[in-house]
C-alpha cells in the first residue's frame, strides 16, 4: 500500500471490525501500516495518547503494583509478571533491576505512547503501550487482577497529551547502530576479542572495528563462535528444563532489552512457536524465523562466558541466552556442557 492509498483511521477501524479474530500485528501488516498507527486510529474511542517519555513512565509505573511487562521484536515475545522495582532513570539509558522485571531502556527510542482499553466480555483490559519512531512496539504494560486501577487512571491523566489526533506518521528510515562491515582482518578481530575482560565490552569492540555483530561471529573462528542447527534453541530449552538449570533470556528491540533470570519449567511447541508458559514468565519464539543459531564464547576476567544467539534472515539478533551466574564466579559447568553438546549446523540431531 502506497502513501497515497494509506487507509484513513475510519478505514482502519472498519477493517478491524470486519476481522475481529485477526491479530493486531497481522492487521497492521495487511494494511501496510505500523502497529502504532493501528492503535492511534482508536484514539478517542478506546485509546488515549500519552507522553512517550520513558523516564516519566518509570517515575509512576511502580504505583500500579503487579502487572505484566511485555517486550518483543518481530520473532520473539518476552512477558514477565511482577512489580517494577529498583528503578534508575537516565537520559541515554534507564534500568529496572527488579527480581522479576529486569529491563535496559533506551529513552530516546520511545516515540509514541497510548493508554488502551479493550473489552473482553464484561471485563475491561487496561494497558500502556509504547512504540518507536517507526511505529513498532517497544514496551507494553498490561494490568492484572491485583493491579492498582486507580493509580493507572491517575497516571494516564497525568501523562495525557493535548494532541489526541487519530493520525500517525511513522518514520521508517531506521536507526544507525554505528556498526558497518568494514575491512577488519580476522587476526585483528581475534586480537581484540581475546583481550575482552567483560561481556559488556563486546558492543564497544564491534563499534570500534566497524563490523556488524553477525559478521564478527562468522569471522572470528570456531574457538570463539560455532554455528548450530536452527533447532538448537528449543534443544537448549528442553535440556535446561531437564537439568533444572537457571538461564538468562534476553529479548530486545530498538528501545528496550527485557531479561529473564532463573529456571524454566513448562516448554511447549505450538505450530512454528516454541513457548515457555511458567507462572511469571512467558516466552513465545518463532522457530521458523531463525535463519542462523550460534554458540558464542567471550573472554572475561572470571573465565569465558558462553551465549546462544539466534538471528533472523536480515542478520538481526532475535534472542540471546546465557547460563545464570554471579559476577566474580566462573560460568556454570552444566550450562557449558549443554551448549557444547547442542546439534551443530549440518549435523543430524539423531546422529
Amino acid at each position: 500500500m502506497t502513501e497515497t492509498t494509506r487507509p484513513t483511521p475510519a478505514a482502519i477501524r472498519a477493517f478491524r471490525a470486519e476481522n475481529p479474530k485477526m491479530r493486531e500485528r497481522d492487521i497492521a501488516a495487511r494494511l501496510d501500516i505500523s502497529e502504532a498507527a493501528l492503535v492511534a486510529a482508536e484514539v478517542g474511542i478506546s485509546a488515549i495518547r500519552i507522553d512517550a517519555d520513558a523516564n516519566r513512565f518509570l517515575e509512576r509505573i511502580a504505583s500500579l503494583g503487579e502487572v505484566m511487562a511485555l517486550s518483543r521484536n518481530e520473532s520473539a515475545v518476552h512477558e514477565k509478571i511482577s512489580v517494577y522495582e529498583n528503578i534508575k532513570s537516565g537520559v541515554q539509558a534507564a534500568i529496572v533491576l527488579g527480581e522479576n522485571i529486569d529491563l535496559r531502556i533506551f529513552p530516546k527510542r520511545w516515540a509514541y505512547g497510548f493508554a488502551v482499553t479493550k473489552l473482553d466480555g464484561d471485563q475491561k483490559k487496561l494497558s500502556l503501550q509504547y512504540f518507536d519512531k517507526a511505529g513498532d512496539a517497544v514496551h507494553k504494560v498490561h494490568l492484572r487482577p491485583d493491579s492498582n486501577v486507580e493509580a493507572y487512571h491517575a497516571m494516564v491523566e497525568e501523562l495525557r497529551l493535548d494532541d489526541q489526533s487519530q493520525e500517525l506518521s511513522e518514520d521508517r528510515s531506521g536507526y544507525d547502530n554505528g556498526a558497518t562491515d568494514g575491512d577488519v582482518s580476522r587476526d585483528e578481530l581475534r586480537d581484540h576479542w581475546s583481550r575482552m575482560t567483560d561481556t559488556h565490552e563486546f558492543f564497544g569492540m564491534l563499534k570500534k572495528l566497524k563490523i556488524g555483530r553477525q559478521d564478527a561471529i562468522r569471522t572470528v573462528g570456531e574457538d570463539y563462535a560455532w554455528k548450530l542447527d536452527n533447532g538448537a534453541v528449543a534443544e537448549m530449552m528442553h535440556a535446561s528444563v531437564r537439568e533444572g538449570l537457571p538461564i538468562m533470556c534476553f529479548v530486545a528491540n530498538e528501545g528496550i532489552v527485557q531479561i529473564h533470570s532463573g529456571p524454566i519449567f513448562n516448554v511447549q511447541a505450538m505450530g512454528p512457536w516454541i513457548n515457555v508458559m511458567d507462572p511469571t514468565f512467558h516466552l513465545h519464539l518463532r522457530q521458523d524465523q531463525i535463519a542462523e543459531a550460534w554458540a558464542v564464547r567471550k573472554p572475561t576476567k572470571d573465565g569465558h562466558v558462553t551465549s546462544l544467539e539466534a538471528y533472523n534472515a536480515k542478520g538481526e539478533m532475535i534472542i540471546q541466552f546465557f547460563g545464570k551466574r554471579k559476577e566474580g564466579f566462573d560460568e556454570r559447568r552444566d550450562w557449558r556442557e549443554i551448549i557444547e553438546n547442542l546439534t551443530k549446523a549440518g549435523a543430524s540431531a539423531a546422529a
